[in-house]
């Protein structure tokens, strides 16, 4: 019974976490941030509305990642 609501519960946090991730604003250059390209300022400008997409995402991937774990156990 938990595995077939896992399997329910999977697919559909799969495409809200893709959904959000999709949401983020894209920022600076790149990869080329990651190799010691200037970060602009517009981090220090976030609004409540990304800090709390932001939050949003975190629990939703934490929730896939609890859920990728248990199926992977029940299942394998």
């Amino acid at each position: 019974m938990l595995n077939a609501i896992l399997i329910v519960i999977q697919p559909i946090v799969s495409f809200i976490l893709i959904a959000l991730i999709l949401l983020h604003a894209g920022r600076g250059g790149g990869l080329s941030d990651m190799f010691g390209g200037v970060a602009g300022s517009s981090l220090a400008g976030s609004t409540v509305v990304e800090r709390n997409l932001d939050r949003m995402t975190v629990i939703v991937a934490l929730i896939f990642t609890f859920t990728t774990i248990l199926l992977s156990m029940r299942l394998g």
